[in-house]
């Protein structure tokens, strides 16, 4: 849990601080000024900064998940009576109830992980991937709840909106980094009698730390929306494939709760099943226990099922 946590916060930090080396080769700064630091210019400057990173992750998310994970797509004609058949059909319908006009690209990833995922930067532009562990652990109906689940955060369009999300929290872990530093920094100024304050090296590295620390704190609040979104997409499967199906679902996800990769901390959020242990581990998961989301669904109020 600890290696999935700290592999997450590092690939979101990596792209804060190739940031940060571009900003004081180039000697970019314009928050700087004879009178001191502008604060308006620097939110400017660091919402520019953390939204672009987010933005580029989202449009290569589908691209990069294929190639990570190795997904093989199937082709939407895939001969009848065959799995590939089958699970394309079974998206297909979902996708009518969901209002969809547009199939996601469909694919297998070759994985004893019983999971699966969608991603994509947009309904029109979007995939969901199962593991060959989930085909053959789990019945039909377990799987109809788990592409409803996945179906149902392109519906919502999480995607987008964690990547929102990551795009509020980069700009402001540099925002706040660079106030602490530059109050740091007038403080040392005015204690010192030279008047020189942090060197241009410690200024740097005073950045990194707080970004670091800042970044920790910020994906506390990252993975608590994210797990929030799971409870959405779990009514939104129920509605869409019917509450017993998606509690079905879980419940088959939860005899196989120990078969979960973590190699992606990237693609963690976009998963059906993340699993968690202890109240750290729970503050950095991207997924509620599963036997929260069961409870939920067993205690939501009658649900109208979407028809085609």
């Amino acid at each position: 849990m600890i290696k999935r946590i700290f592999l997450f916060v590092a690939v979101n930090l990596l792209v804060i601080f190739a940031i940060n080396l571009v900003i004081h080769i180039v000697g970019v700064e314009p928050y700087l000024t004879h009178r001191g630091m502008n604060y308006k210019a620097l939110l400017t400057f660091c919402a520019i900064f953390g939204f672009v990173g987010s933005f580029i992750s989202l449009q290569l998310s589908r691209f990069m998940a294929k190639h990570a994970m190795g997904v093989v797509l199937i082709d939407p004609k895939a001969p009848g009576g065959t799995e590939e058949a089958r699970l394309v059909e079974t998206v297909s319908r979902i996708c009518q109830r969901a209002g969809l006009s547009t199939l996601p690209e469909i694919g297998i990833y070759p994985s004893r992980e019983v999971n699966a995922f969608a991603t994509g930067p947009s309904a029109e532009r979007s995939l969901v991937a199962v593991s060959a562990g989930l085909l053959s652990r789990m019945d039909s109906k377990a799987v109809e709840g788990v592409l409803a689940h996945e179906v149902s955060h392109i519906a919502n369009g999480d995607m987008v909106t964690m990547t929102l999300l990551q795009g509020v929290a980069n700009t402001f872990v540099m925002f706040g980094a660079r106030v602490a530093v530059f109050a740091i920094d007038n403080f040392l100024r005015s204690r010192d009698d030279d008047g020189k304050g942090l060197g241009y090296f410690a200024q740097y590295m005073l950045i990194m730390l707080f970004e670091t620390v800042l970044m920790l704190l910020a994906m506390i609040v990252i993975y608590s929306f994210s797990r929030r979104r799971e409870f959405a997409a779990d009514k939104g499967s129920a509605e869409l494939a019917g509450r017993e199906t998606m509690i079905h679902a879980l419940e088959s996800l939860r005899d196989y709760k120990d078969q979960v990769d973590h190699s992606h901390p990237g693609l963690a959020t976009f998963k059906i099943h993340g699993g968690a242990r202890g109240l750290v581990a729970l503050l950095f998961s991207s997924h509620p226990p599963l036997e929260a989301r069961i409870a939920a669904l067993k205690n939501q109020e009658p649900l109208q099922r979407l028809t085609a």
